[in-house]
């Protein structure tokens, strides 16, 4: 009889711990599903630097001598390190969470593309709601500028605006999702700033943001 009992007993809590994963596994599910229906939007750009030199400093004109030298020893030393946060906005206009684990990123420059990333980090979307995912990208220019030198890396910097896009610059994401352990990604990258020129005019174009719906092949 006690045999007995503690058999039901342990079924029972096997059997509760299974219903408990399955809701658990079926909720995940949803989320990761719903990711799907999400949009994404540039939301801003900012703490661009190009060498170490503050593009705000070349657009506005407040160049320093400093900045000189930093660009200029960029070139001599053969590296133009690029670096720029991003604010993406992830708007989900359903009635439930969505999940995102991973993001990964690649940077256009005159339409080609120049670096890929990664980002590791789990956002909870809720429901109804816009949830900003900030962004760090950062690359070497060097290749960029190798041929043209100073001139060439002055023009690039002029190129973003006091929105700290640029006309020259792309950045497209493709979101993705972690299933135990087993990593899911969006089956194409969605644009979120586009390059809309191929050659630096110094005249400080701006970047076209946009927004797409993400498809998973789930």
């Amino acid at each position: 009889m006690k045999r007995t009992l503690v058999a039901v007993i342990v079924a029972g809590s096997l059997l509760c711990g299974s219903c408990t994963f399955l809701d658990n596994l079926a909720n995940n599910l949803s989320s990761i599903a719903n990711l799907a229906n999400c949009e994404y939007t540039l939301k801003n750009v900012s703490n661009v630097s190009v060498a170490g030199v503050n593009v705000k400093n070349v657009t506005s004109g407040n160049i320093s001598a400093t900045d000189v030298v930093k660009l200029v020893s960029a070139i001599t030393t053969k590296s133009v390190p690029l670096a720029l946060n991003v604010n993406i906005n992830v708007k989900n206009p359903t009635t439930k969470n969505a999940l995102l684990t991973m993001m990964d990123w690649a940077l256009d420059i005159a339409k080609t593309e120049f670096a890929t990333g990664v980002t590791n980090q789990n956002y909870n979307i809720v429901a109804s709601q816009t949830t900003t995912v900030p962004l760090g990208v950062s690359t070497d220019l060097y290749r960029l500028f190798s041929s043209d030198g100073l001139e060439s890396l002055k023009t690039f910097a002029s190129s973003f605006n006091s929105q700290g896009t640029s006309s020259q610059l792309g950045l497209r994401i493709r979101p993705s999702v972690s299933v135990a352990g087993q990593t899911i990604k969006s089956p194409s990258y969605i644009q979120i700033m586009k390059p809309t020129t191929t050659t630096g005019n110094g005249t400080g174009g701006s970047g076209i943001s946009s927004s797409g719906s993400m498809r998973m092949g789930l």
